[in-house]
């Protein structure tokens, strides 16, 4: 494995671990989860402004269920089967079909549209075991799965909306090179050529008033829409499928989903399936391989080691590192039997991106002295370092989304 490889970045820094009893499935390690929560966190705050309401559905449901929708003449081989005594059960491999049962419940009126769900949902999915690779691949994730049900004359302006979210989350976390596909009918498909005509036109239309330039993907299209796939471009040149836009008229139908129209007949709704990041442990792994490990201060597990030059300072070390904890930051003290030195470079191997160092000198002047990766080196009074660290802490900011969220 090489330097960028995210299997020993995850290793070599403590953040998860994978085992043969369990193929597939990640033991997430404090430190592992640390970074894994704060970008889950990250979006669902995102999902919230956008106007998201956030679910939660069963992980196990009937299989009666994914042969009405369609799944299972897809996925079969890789559902994993839990029958419960007579009834034949499987773990979900994702949450549409889920997320149509919350929308059935109650009568919809087209008043209510567009309506948005999202949900970061447990998959399983049974990868066969050569496909397995570390976080890449598993046969255990969580996908941040969203869906909007929306009227015809509403699909243009909610894929611009997911669209507007997708490129924004991938600006903040420094993917500049975002590449589009648009992924056209497979030869094996649901729904009637007028139908796939009208979605084909809509998404790829909303997607060039976006100012997007898409890469025409024939037959890569889900058996029941097209969809946009976007591809991040990270500092290796490597390019990642993560982010989906698909729109959806044959899973509503199947399921039954319907809402009452102006008019007062019972009209079939859009479905607009997304995800921005896809599966969330997939993404820590190429956030890691795209910064080799040296995530951006606000991601990064410890941001900043707290080094007293001796042991006289260990108080005052504790000191600041509680101010800083108190500032929202993640700080620690390394006040070990090692050098000064050795300990600084041991804070480099780990990745940590910030090292406040305090001596005598700072102690008594209640400052402290902060090192850089880069190995730049600055004083300042306590005070004013903490309200420097927390400002770069910030997580990154995004536009809020318009009128009609």
């Amino acid at each position: 494995m090489d330097d960028l490889d995210h299997r020993r970045l995850g290793t070599e820094l403590g953040l998860w671990h994978l085992e043969d009893d369990a193929p597939g499935m990640v033991f997430w390690h404090p430190h592992g989860y640390s970074v894994y929560r704060m970008l889950e966190d990250f979006i669902r705050d995102r999902m919230r402004r956008f106007g998201y309401a956030e679910v939660r559905t069963p992980q196990l449901l009937p299989l009666a269920l994914w042969q009405q929708s369609g799944h299972l003449d897809k996925f079969a081989d890789n559902m994993i089967r839990a029958d419960d005594g007579d009834r034949p059960m499987a773990l979900k491999p994702m949450s549409c079909p889920a997320h149509v049962r919350i929308f059935n419940q109650g009568v919809r009126s087209w008043r209510d549209l567009p309506i948005r769900y999202a949900e970061f949902g447990a998959c399983h999915r049974n990868e066969p075991s050569g496909a397995l690779h570390g976080l890449m691949r598993t046969r255990a994730f969580e996908q941040d799965d969203a869906h909007v049900f929306c009227r015809d004359d509403q699909v243009t302006g909610e894929v611009a909306r997911v669209i507007e979210l997708v490129t924004e989350v991938y600006r903040a976390l420094g993917f500049a090179e975002v590449e589009v596909g648009l992924s056209t009918r497979p030869a094996v498909r649901a729904g009637t050529d007028r139908l796939w005509d009208w979605a084909e036109a809509t998404l790829g239309d909303a997607a060039r008033a976006c100012g997007l330039v898409c890469r025409l993907q024939p037959g890569e299209g889900a058996f029941y829409g097209p969809k946009l796939e976007f591809a991040l471009r990270d500092r290796c040149g490597r390019s990642w499928q993560c982010g989906t836009v698909q729109i959806d008229r044959v899973l509503p139908d199947r399921l039954d989903a319907r809402y009452v129209a102006a008019d007062g007949a019972r009209a079939l709704p859009v479905m607009i399936h997304h995800a921005v990041f896809g599966s969330l442990g997939r993404f820590v792994a190429i956030l890691l391989e795209h910064h080799a490990g040296q995530l951006p201060f606000w991601l990064a597990p410890v941001q900043v080691a707290v080094a007293p030059v001796s042991r006289d300072q260990d108080a005052y070390a504790r000191e600041v590192a509680g101010a800083l904890d108190t500032a929202g930051l993640r700080a620690t003290v390394d006040a070990g039997a090692d050098t000064l030195s050795r300990r600084i470079v041991a804070a480099h191997a780990a990745r940590v991106p910030v090292i406040a160092i305090v001596g005598a000198r700072e102690a008594a002047a209640r400052q402290v002295t902060v090192r850089e990766r880069d190995g730049a080196q600055a004083q300042a009074p306590l005070a004013e370092t903490v309200a420097a660290l927390a400002r770069r802490g910030a997580v990154p900011g995004l536009a809020v989304a318009g009128p009609g969220s």
